[in-house]
């Protein structure tokens, strides 16, 4: 049964389940796709950002970041109850928990976490600064320096990312894993909620558009879009 003062302000409805608290940005979906493509029993509470909610000291008492995704998983390590955040994270607990879109092979095992790293330190960070610059509060600003450094730093991104799905159907061999679930809902933003496709060409990239392609047919992917409500 979870056990946490976040439940205060977000009670759970079933204390026997994950507790998932996120909002469908490109790295909340990442945590609600990885749930849906599990099958295991999990609720998941809006943490409505630009109302402040990760503010909030009873959001802070399990994510000091303040930083969306996080959970808690009352049925953890040795049946102990864990609380995690940082969406990497909780990718390789929930895939080595479920056996689920992490090989077992020590190299692909390897290859995976390594894109997954990439990710985590190179898409999410460029693409959230280029869409700041692009779309909201940066765009206004007279000097374009930092509009034009994260901009072409994605487009560097996106074309090490389309060099290296030329000859593939994922990210790592022939198999969707964790590190393909880690930067489609990013490069999805890009198209859609930054509305960047054509400052970044991303119609001359057509390896990585049809791998987009595959990675958001897949069920889970189209549910965790909408997951959780945002309000």
């Amino acid at each position: 049964m979870v056990n946490h003062p976040i439940t205060a302000r977000w009670p759970a409805q079933n204390p026997a389940a994950i507790q998932l608290y996120s909002l469908p940005t490109p790295n909340g979906i990442k945590a609600s796709a990885m749930l849906e493509e599990t099958g295991l029993a999990y609720e998941a509470h809006p943490v409505l950002i630009l109302q402040g909610d990760q503010m909030t000291p009873e959001f802070l008492s399990l994510n000091p970041n303040n930083k969306i995704p996080a959970l808690i998983d009352p049925k953890g390590p040795k049946g102990q109850q864990i609380e995690l955040f940082e969406s990497g994270a909780i990718l390789i607990y929930l895939a080595e928990k479920s056996g689920t879109l992490l090989s077992d092979d020590p190299i692909e095992r390897l290859h995976t976490l390594q894109w997954l790293m990439w990710q985590m330190g190179g898409v999410g960070p460029m693409f959230g600064q280029f869409g700041f610059f692009h779309k909201f509060a940066g765009k206004d600003m007279d000097d374009k320096l930092p509009f034009e450094r994260y901009r072409d730093e994605s487009i560097r991104l996106l074309n090490v990312l389309e060099k290296h799905l030329s000859d593939k159907t994922y990210m790592v061999g022939q198999a969707y894993s964790i590190a393909d679930l880690s930067i489609w809902p990013w490069v999805q933003t890009l198209n859609v909620f930054y509305e960047a496709g054509e400052v970044l060409a991303m119609d001359t990239r057509p390896a990585t558009a049809a791998w987009l392609s595959r990675c958001l047919e897949r069920p889970a992917s189209q549910a965790a879009i909408n997951i959780p409500p945002r309000g």
